[in-house]
Parts: C-alpha cells; structure tokens; sequence
C-alpha cells in the first residue's frame, strides 16, 4: 500500500497529525485518545498498515 493513501485514509477518519520523528510520522485519534507512528517509507505492508489502524482504534483499511 502506499504510505499517502494510508495517510489520507488516517486523515478522513478523523485522526490528527501531530509531529514528523527521525523516522516516522505520529498521527493521534482524539476520539479513542490513542497515537501511532507511520514509516517513512513509499510502500508499507498491508500487515503494517492494518496494524497501525487497529493501534489508533479505527476500521482497518480493506485492501485494493
């Protein structure tokens, strides 16, 4: 999956971004009060991505 559709994905479900790290991006969900960090990288496993939506306490992504 590619790193901007998650970001946009993150985006539209209300999460906020807070801060760019080293290595990573750190998105926060004010509703569930939970944080998660998105890498970097172009391409993100989809593992990776449903991971981190499970993290910030929203819908996993479905695949394309």
């Amino acid at each position: 999956m590619q790193r901007k559709d998650l970001i946009k994905y993150l985006l539209k479900n209300r999460c906020i971004f807070i801060r760019e790290g080293a290595k990573h991006s750190v998105f926060f969900n004010p509703l569930m009060k939970k944080s998660s960090t998105v890498p970097r990288h172009n391409e993100i496993d989809d593992f990776l991505a449903k991971k981190i939506c499970r993290d910030i306490g929203i819908e996993p992504l479905r695949g394309k």
